[in-house]
C-alpha cells in the first residue's frame, strides 16, 4: 500500500478520534448540566467536564515525547470553547421590559396577592351604547405579554360599548416577575380575584383566551372568585386540570403548522446557550428555575421567531401564506420557564369537574374550526360546566380566533357582544353537551 494512502488513513483516523472525543466531552457536559440543574450558569458542569478532560489528556500523553503530549489537549480546547458558549450570557440578566405602546398607557397595580401587574384600559366609545358591566380580558401564554393584535381587538370591543380592562399576568409583558416557585394556576386564579377587588366595580364579565381560558375555568370552580364574575367567555381553552391534560385526543381541522413559511427574525434558539436551556427545559430535563439561565435573562432572550410553528398552528391551513404579524419585536414578551411552571401545576392538579359542575356563572364556550387545541380539552369543559349556556363553533378560523384576516375580528366581536348582552347568538349553539360524542367521532 502506498505511503500516501497509509498517511491519509492515519490522518482520517486521528480526526475521527478527535471528533469523537469532542462529542463525548459535550455529552458529558450536557449530562452534568442536567445532573446539577445548570448550577452556576452551567459553570459547575463545565468545570467538572474540563477537569475530567484535562486529567484524561495528561494520562494519555504521559508516555509521549514533546510535542506529542500536547495532541490530546486539542479536543479538550475545542470542547472547552464549545461548552463555554453555553455558560456565558448573551442577553441582559436583569429584566428589560417592553417599551411603551403608543396607543394605550400601561398602569401598574399592586395586587393584594403581592403581584405587580401591568393594566390596560379601553373605555367604551363615546356616543354609542355603553354596557354597565366591565369586561376583563385574560390573554394566553400562560406567561406572555398581550400582543398588539389582541390590543387592537380589545379596542374593537371598546368600540362596541364595552368598558374593557386587561392585565398581563405576573411575569408576562410589563408585569413584574415572581419567584419561580410562585407561578401556578392557583396563583393565577388568586390574582384574578385580587384584580377584580382592586378594580372595585362589582361583578365583571371575563373573556379568557387559550391559557387565559384555563385560568377562567379554574376561577369558575372556585366559589370565592366565581362570586365576582357576572358572565364568562371561555375561548379556545387548554387543559383545565391533570386528568384533562393526560387525555388522548385529536385537534380540529388542519392548521398551517407544517405548511406556513418559516418565521423570520432572530431566534434565541440559534444561540447555543438558549438552545440548550430551552431545549432541556422543554424535555423536562431542566427545571423551570434552573440555574443555567435565570428567569429575567430567558425572558429577554426569547423572541417571537422562537415560537415558530406554534404561531402557524393558530391559523387554518388555507391561511398559511398570509399569516399576519401578531406583534412587534418591541412589544413581544414570553417567559418560557414560567409558562412551563404554570403548565406543570395544571398537569399535577386534581380533577376540576366536581367543583366546576357547581358553577352558576353564565358562560359561553368559543371553539375554532382549525383549532390546534385538543378537542377533548374543550369538550371536557363543556361536559363539566353545566352553566355553559351556548357554544359557538367559529368556522374558518384557527386557534387565534380574532386575527385581523377578512371579517374574523368582526365575527368574533359579534359573538362576544351578543352573549354579554343576552341577545340571540349569531351562530348555531353547537356543539351542545349531547353533541359531544358525534362532534368527537366526526373529528370536527
Amino acid at each position: 500500500m502506498p505511503q500516501s494512502v497509509i498517511r491519509s488513513c492515519r490522518f482520517v483516523s486521528r480526526v475521527l478520534a478527535a471528533v469523537t472525543a469532542v462529542v463525548g466531552l459535550i455529552a458529558v457536559f450536557l449530562a452534568l448540566t442536567v445532573a446539577t440543574d445548570g448550577a452556576g450558569s452551567g459553570f459547575a458542569a463545565w468545570s467538572a467536564t474540563i477537569g475530567i478532560a484535562v486529567a484524561t489528556a495528561l494520562w494519555r500523553g504521559r508516555r509521549r515525547s514533546w510535542p506529542g503530549r500536547l495532541a490530546p489537549f486539542l479536543p479538550v480546547l475545542v470542547a472547552a470553547a464549545l461548552t463555554l458558549s453555553v455558560c456565558v450570557p448573551s442577553a441582559p440578566t436583569t429584566r428589560r421590559y417592553p417599551t411603551a405602546l403608543p396607543f394605550v398607557t400601561a398602569e401598574h397595580w399592586k395586587l393584594s396577592t403581592g403581584s405587580r401587574v401591568a393594566v390596560y384600559h379601553y373605555p367604551p366609545a363615546r356616543g354609542g351604547p355603553r354596557h354597565r358591566v366591565p369586561l376583563v380580558y385574560l390573554n394566553g401564554g400562560p406567561v406572555r405579554g398581550i400582543s398588539v393584535r389582541d390590543h387592537r381587538f380589545l379596542q374593537r370591543l371598546a368600540g362596541e360599548g364595552h368598558d374593557v380592562f386587561a392585565y398581563e399576568q405576573a411575569g408576562g409583558g410589563r408585569s413584574h416577575l415572581l419567584p419561580m416557585d410562585q407561578y401556578s394556576i392557583t396563583r393565577s386564579v388568586r390574582d384574578l380575584n385580587a384584580f377584580v377587588d382592586r378594580l372595585g366595580r362589582g361583578r365583571v364579565d371575563v373573556l379568557g383566551f387559550s391559557s387565559g381560558a384555563v385560568v377562567l375555568t379554574n376561577a369558575l370552580a372556585d366559589p370565592g372568585t366565581a362570586a365576582r364574575l357576572h358572565r364568562a367567555i371561555i375561548a379556545e381553552p387548554g387543559p383545565m386540570d391533570g386528568p384533562t391534560a393526560r387525555a388522548a385526543g385529536h385537534e380540529g381541522r388542519p392548521t398551517a403548522r407544517a405548511i406556513a413559511p418559516p418565521m423570520t427574525g432572530p431566534r434565541s434558539t440559534h444561540t447555543p446557550r438558549y438552545a440548550v436551556a430551552f431545549g432541556l427545559m422543554r424535555l423536562g430535563l431542566l427545571t423551570p428555575d434552573t440555574g443555567l439561565v435565570g428567569q429575567a435573562e430567558g425572558d429577554n432572550a426569547f423572541t417571537a421567531a422562537d415560537l415558530g410553528s406554534d404561531t402557524a398552528a393558530g391559523y387554518c391551513a388555507q391561511d398559511a401564506h398570509r399569516i399576519p404579524v401578531e406583534d412587534t419585536a418591541q412589544n413581544f414578551s414570553f417567559s418560557a420557564a414560567a409558562s412551563l411552571r404554570v403548565q406543570q401545576t395544571i398537569k399535577n392538579s386534581p380533577s376540576l369537574a366536581p367543583r366546576l359542575r357547581r358553577s352558576r356563572t353564565s358562560a359561553m364556550l368559543m371553539i375554532a374550526e382549525c383549532s390546534s387545541q385538543v378537542r377533548q380539552w374543550q369538550t371536557a369543559v363543556l361536559a363539566a360546566d353545566l352553566a355553559i349556556r351556548r357554544t359557538q363553533y367559529m368556522p374558518g378560523v384557527g386557534h387565534h380566533i380574532w386575527n385581523g384576516l377578512d371579517d374574523n375580528d368582526q365575527r368574533a366581536a359579534a359573538v362576544i357582544t351578543a352573549f354579554l348582552q343576552d341577545k340571540p347568538a349569531p351562530l348555531p349553539d353547537y356543539p351542545t353537551r349531547s353533541d359531544i360524542p358525534a362532534f368527537l367521532r366526526d373529528h370536527r
